[in-house]
């Protein structure tokens, strides 16, 4: 075996760690792979086949290509983590003795906030998707879930019919980020539409499939499939820009936060281990704490 297929072994075995050990999702454990394939590109053309040899002026170099390729900050700092997940590993396993990666940084970045979907959009969408038929029942209750309780989509597509507690109108995700389980409260409009769509699985005699989620044929509906059925209904509802689960889930993020003020619990109904990132996620009712502030801060009161 040469040096560069042994650091893609490593590379590969470190994936597997991740999908199988840190039970990442498929979606995360992808983008790991797309960037450590480029980053092992990187280390062949310049004849770095031992991870040993690698220094931090190596990194520093790769980066300052990706930089001139016109990339964002975002993917830069995406790709180096990555590369620093992968060193904490080799240390682990004994295939390195450093981390080359650790003290360097990437371009700062714009943090932009994703764009969301304000109240009445939010209840023009909901209240046009009529539950009157398979599908429409189904979709509606999907939507409904999304925006009610800030699912991820992969958690969304995972859910099984136990996840949902309708007496204490509680959902249980247990697929989130790290495997980390969480409860989220469920709305009654959610609940509603969630009754409405198992009486109709029920209906038509899938009341054996525990998938929460099924396409008409009776299996489990797929993370894109659910993304191209948010997008019909974008569509049909004549919204800007593309309606997807992420949208809904930042719209729940941003209306909570701008309703109660409250960024920790809106950090935990997310599921955020840290809580910059629901800072970056989540649209901020500056005017709201402009007012807040005014009227609690010793020195902003007028006399």
């Amino acid at each position: 075996m040469t040096m560069a297929s042994n650091q893609q072994q490593s590379c590969d075995d470190f994936l597997l760690y991740l999908e199988q050990e840190k039970r990442m999702s498929k979606h995360t454990v992808s983008n790991y792979q797309r960037d450590l394939t480029q980053f092992l590109t990187f280390l062949t053309s310049n004849d770095l086949a031992l991870w040993s040899t690698i220094k931090s002026s190596h990194i520093r170099q790769y980066i300052v290509q990706m930089h001139k390729q016109g990339l964002s900050g975002r993917t830069i700092q995406r790709a180096l983590s990555a590369i620093r997940s992968l060193y904490r590993y080799l240390i682990r396993e004994g295939l390195a003795d450093n981390n080359p990666a650790q003290a360097v940084q990437a371009p700062k970045t714009e943090k932009r906030l994703p764009s969301t979907l304000d109240v009445d959009q939010m209840s023009a969408l909901l209240d046009s998707t009529a539950p009157d038929t398979f599908l429409a029942c189904r979709d509606r209750a999907i939507m409904e879930l999304l925006y009610s309780s800030g699912l991820r989509l992969a958690e969304l597509a995972s859910l099984a019919v136990r996840d949902i507690d309708f007496g204490d109108q509680l959902v249980y995700v247990t697929t989130g980020k790290g495997n980390k389980g969480r409860v989220i409260p469920i709305g009654s409009q959610a609940i509603k539409a969630l009754r409405q769509w198992l009486t109709q699985r029920d209906e038509q005699g899938f009341y054996e499939q525990t998938a929460l989620f099924i396409s008409q044929q009776g299996r489990r509906l797929g993370e894109r499939a659910i993304q191209k059925r948010l997008e019909h209904w974008g569509k049909k509802n004549a919204i800007s820009d593309k309606v997807h689960p992420h949208r809904l889930r930042h719209a729940f993020a941003s209306h909570m936060l701008e309703a109660s003020g409250d960024l920790r619990a809106v950090q935990e109904l997310l599921g955020h281990s840290d809580i910059s990132t629901t800072q970056i996620y989540t649209h901020v009712d500056f005017q709201h704490l402009a007012k807040v502030y005014d009227s609690a801060h010793p020195r902003a009161k007028k006399k």
